[in-house]
């Protein structure tokens, strides 16, 4: 545990330093439990979620680095690698292709390049995947800029 929370106080240092003008993630700790985080991703530019502030639940167990956090949106997303009700994200490094070399800002990053590039053959969105299978790529972007619309667009408190 000693480990985690040295590795922690070393992110959040460097979270701090990092503009989230430049990377599109503001990572925020918990202030009573290091191990509970917050991320607010602004939803990528030429994708449906741009102009969307998204925020993640972030888990960190005891055993990090060696074990991923846990890692689920608490804003509501179309896409078709997210679980609608669970904000559950199917990405192979918060499971079976996880390293100690990734930190949170760069677990962040990678959902971001998920966000633009969805994995329509592993969803845990079903209706999204298959409007992007089947090349329905208009109504795809018309729902998840909807989603975006009604639910990334409100202030995320913490936030300015």
């Amino acid at each position: 545990m000693a480990t985690a929370r040295q590795r922690l106080l070393k992110e959040f240092k460097e979270a701090q330093k990092a503009k989230a003008d430049d990377t599109g993630i503001t990572l925020i700790p918990s202030e009573t439990n290091l191990f509970a985080w917050r991320a607010v991703l602004r939803g990528p530019k030429d994708t449906p979620f741009e102009g969307g502030n998204f925020e993640l639940i972030i888990n960190v167990p005891e055993q990090y680095p060696l074990q991923p956090p846990s890692v689920r949106y608490r804003t509501r997303i179309f896409h078709p690698n997210i679980h609608f009700k669970t904000g559950e994200i199917c990405l192979d490094i918060l499971k079976n292709a996880w390293s100690p070399a990734w930190t949170l800002h760069s677990v962040c990053q990678a959902v971001l390049a998920l966000m633009s590039a969805p994995a329509p053959d592993s969803p845990l969105n079903c209706d999204a995947g298959n409007l992007l299978r089947f090349g329905d790529i208009r109504g795809y972007n018309s729902m998840a800029r909807m989603y975006t619309l009604d639910f990334a667009q409100a202030k995320i408190a913490g936030m300015p």
